[in-house]
């Protein structure tokens, strides 16, 4: 690998972890030695990279640091445009456009070189069979979610049996023919995943919750691996 390959490489990693990344870290995903690490490091704040690095600990990337736009290598392109592409053939209208937006802005963003990566990918997303049409407006429920604040709705199951709920939306889960909301239920104490094509009706409420959204999926997803590991 390249030098300024692998100084960007380790940017990167910075970048994507939640916690300090050791050198012993960065070595084994770069398949380097340790001290080419060090060395790497020091070229990297010797050029005001804001990196910070304390013994025993690990090495972080100051918030706000960023690097030229679209700085990307093949293999990020081609997930970016698989992702888009999957979102494209199965998301809602709104976010639909948006991911095919996406595409159209990677490629005329990057390299000429780079661009067959968009255009003419090697991979591909199936098509999705007919999607089951929303019940409620898909774009204000993200921006419910964004926000924290719940929703009253009405919903109907797969017997046709009818309920009122009051629900903290958490999370929107994307299958080839449904969509689920996901979220905390009042009226069941728990989690609850709902079809969006079974709500009635829905009123966006002011009201917010009182945990933040990514602490509940974090619950929400804690619950899912509980069920799992009951089942094995």
């Amino acid at each position: 690998m390249r030098r300024a390959d692998r100084l960007f490489q380790i940017i990167q990693a910075l970048r994507r972890a939640r916690q300090p990344v050791t050198a012993d870290q960065l070595a084994a995903e770069l398949e380097t030695s340790k001290r080419t690490i060090y060395r790497d490091i020091a070229d990297l704040m010797g050029q005001r990279v804001p990196v910070r690095g304390e013994a025993g600990i690990g090495y972080v990337l100051d918030a706000g640091f960023d690097l030229p736009p679209l700085m990307l290598t093949p293999d990020e392109i081609e997930a970016a445009v698989l992702g888009a592409q999957w979102v494209a053939r199965r998301a809602d209208p709104a976010l639909a456009k948006a991911a095919e937006d996406l595409i159209a802005k990677i490629a005329a963003s990057v390299p000429e070189r780079l661009r067959p990566y968009v255009l003419e990918p090697v991979s591909g997303a199936p098509p999705a069979w007919k999607a089951v049409p929303d019940a409620l407006d898909m774009p204000m429920l993200r921006t419910q979610i964004r926000n924290g604040r719940k929703i009253a709705m009405s919903y109907r199951d797969e017997q046709g049996r009818e309920s009122q709920r009051k629900v903290w939306p958490i999370t929107i889960g994307y299958h080839d023919t449904v969509r689920l909301l996901i979220a905390w239920c009042e009226l069941r104490n728990d989690f609850r995943h709902f079809r969006t094509d079974r709500i009635v009706t829905t009123e966006f409420l002011e009201e917010r919750y009182p945990e933040r959204p990514a602490v509940l999926r974090s619950k929400w997803r804690q619950s899912l691996e509980k069920m799992h590991a009951a089942k094995c």
